[in-house]
């Protein structure tokens, strides 16, 4: 309780500054929302704050891009003006983020959902198209791979996809990732690794007898080379692609959406990464988007609930919204309504450390 009421007690002395004057906002006190998080989200966020900062008296809010794990870090680190109102994130919170949170003081957090996206292995405009499954992602990538006796595990032969596949291209595996503190990494290793790890049956059982041996085996990703961080910058990702036919990037849809004159996505399982097989389920490396706000910091912080508002209104992530044209996928209409609602209200989420 010391914790939490300190936090109020700094919240209330920068709100107390803030209304002193231009002055005391200068130097003390924050005139903007401030938002920090995932790559993958952070193109959404831009176009709301854009929208936002001119359709409203309240300046633009400063959007940047530090992965879903550094943003949920930086979100967690406290109440007040020196820390961020929200955070984007391409996955859910996890518990420890949320022990974390509530440690410091951040015992009333918001989750917005706001629609869906896919993972994409996307690679030049020019080069071959490939038709790839989760088990030759998995068997690409993975740290170790099962070898020739059930149960053993060798370290990845594999240098080109043809040697997991013959009707694969005989070229050098290299694909470009995001790093781990990435929720599209986290999303794509649970999604299409795992897949791929669990068609092998002595793996899949592994999952009941023995799951930290299990999620070893199926979400550590090689590091001979085969797969290169290459940051969180999406776009420099579809630089490197351009300029490297042979290789293969792994990014949001939304960055193939709007780069679909540089590069094109690889088909999963026989399905194509497109808007309309992931609104309906059919891409396997699909997954849900979120931001995480601070309860505590709206209407101390000018234009947070606005922004909120604006980010969950129809005209911004509604079917016809101006978040659709940019590669967001909407969520069903009972669902935009939900959430919408619990924005409104301000519902915070159940916290298990409170």
């Amino acid at each position: 309780m010391a914790k939490r009421s300190t936090a109020k007690l700094l919240l209330a002395s920068t709100l107390i500054s803030m209304a002193i004057g231009g002055t005391a906002v200068a130097q003390s006190g924050r005139d903007y929302v401030y938002v920090v998080g995932s790559s993958t989200v952070y193109p959404f966020s831009t176009v709301v704050a854009e929208r936002f900062g001119r359709s409203s008296e309240f300046k633009t809010p400063k959007v940047e891009s530090t992965g879903s794990g550094g943003g949920l870090k930086l979100f967690c680190d406290g109440v007040g003006v020196d820390y961020p109102d929200v955070t984007n994130s391409s996955r859910a919170i996890k518990q420890s983020e949320v022990d974390t949170c509530a440690a410091n003081g951040v015992t009333e957090i918001v989750e917005v959902k706001i629609g869906y996206d896919g993972i994409v292995l996307a690679n030049a405009i020019g080069a071959p198209a490939v038709s790839l499954t989760r088990a030759d992602l998995y068997h690409a990538l993975a740290k170790e791979v099962p070898g020739g006796a059930e149960g053993e595990l060798i370290e990845n032969p594999n240098r080109t996809w043809a040697d997991i596949n013959p009707a694969l291209p005989a070229t050098r595996i290299e694909v470009l990732g995001p790093p781990p503190t990435s929720g599209t990494r986290d999303a794509f290793v649970e999604l299409a690794m795992e897949g791929g790890c669990k068609t092998i049956p002595w793996i899949k059982e592994l999952k009941n007898t023995d799951k930290n041996r299990y999620k070893a085996i199926c979400h550590t990703i090689r590091e001979d080379g085969a797969f290169v961080e290459a940051g969180e910058n999406d776009n420099l990702i579809v630089q490197k692609l351009e300029a490297n036919p042979d290789a293969f990037g792994i990014f949001g849809f939304s960055f193939l959406d709007q780069n679909a004159e540089k590069v094109k996505g690889a088909a999963v399982d026989g399905v194509e990464p497109t808007f309309d097989a992931i609104a309906d389920g059919s891409y396997p490396v699909s997954r849900p988007l979120y931001f995480y706000a601070k309860k505590a910091h709206v209407d101390v912080i000018p234009g947070l609930r606005g922004f909120l508002r604006e980010f969950t209104s129809e005209r911004a992530w509604g079917d016809e919204g101006y978040l659709s044209d940019r590669g967001l996928i909407p969520m069903p209409e009972d669902e935009r309504s939900e959430v919408a609602a619990n924005v409104r209200e301000l519902k915070s989420l159940t916290l298990a450390s409170q």
